[in-house]
């Protein structure tokens, strides 16, 4: 019984492993990548991964080869397996920008998009409950460096996407009881939108919830920084406009 739940526990380690390498890489994951990090060999290494590839959370791109994340990878990952962390000094950035005396809503929901993009290095968007059709963005640059992205086809109907602005609000603006709303791939129900994910918050004004904030980027994002960067971000946004 004891060896059956170590054996899940790495199993989930490893897949973790992997995820958090693919993300940082853009590059299929082999087996020595990730043995030395659990003291095992390849071999061992492979079989864990051929597992993972039948029960549908990895897949390989070439016969032989390394291990690419799945959605439903990434969906598990992001359900089960992040390890959540924003550093102290992004904390204080945040703060900083901040902390020049911002008066009017347009100009903290800006500075919030700016943030975002930012912090992420991906494209950072703001919306406000009142605007129908208006929000922010800044950080197209950043979401156009990722090869997913490279495609000149899959460019234009991003580029499309944001500049049309209803359909990407229509999936923002959706009600959620989460602080953090995360959509992967098909999740965002767009064909268009297939290789993107989406992360979500929302922030208040006398308790009640006036937009939101969100995360465009890759399927292949940086989870584990993104999500508690978004809760901050949502904590502050919501302070300072409650203080104006």
């Amino acid at each position: 019984m004891v060896k059956t739940v170590d054996y899940e526990s790495r199993r989930r380690a490893v897949l973790a492993a992997t995820i958090n390498k693919y993300s940082q890489d853009a590059v299929p994951v082999a087996s020595l990548d990730i043995a030395e990090a659990f003291d095992l060999s390849p071999a061992t290494i492979r079989n864990i991964f051929a597992e993972l590839e039948e029960e549908g959370y990895l897949t390989h791109p070439y016969t032989s080869g390394g291990r690419i994340p799945t959605n439903k990878g990434y969906r598990y990952y992001v359900d089960f397996l992040t390890e959540r962390r924003l550093l102290e000094e992004e904390k204080e950035s945040i703060l900083m920008e901040y902390r020049r005396q911002i008066k009017r809503l347009e100009d903290v929901l800006e500075k919030a998009s700016e943030i975002i993009s930012h912090i992420t290095h991906y494209t950072g968007i703001v919306s406000f409950v009142d605007w129908h059709d208006r929000f922010y963005y800044r950080g197209m640059d950043f979401i156009l460096d990722h090869p997913e992205f490279w495609d000149l086809e899959t460019m234009r109907l991003l580029i499309r996407m944001i500049e049309e602005k209803q359909r990407l609000l229509y999936i923002i603006n959706r009600d959620f009881n989460e602080k953090v709303k995360i959509y992967i791939g098909e999740e965002l129900g767009d064909p268009k939108m297939s290789n993107c994910s989406l992360v979500v918050s929302s922030y208040r004004v006398k308790n009640k919830p006036m937009g939101r904030l969100a995360v465009l980027g890759p399927v292949r994002m940086e989870y584990r920084h993104i999500i508690p960067a978004m809760e901050y971000i949502s904590d502050v946004v919501t302070e300072v406009l409650n203080s104006l």
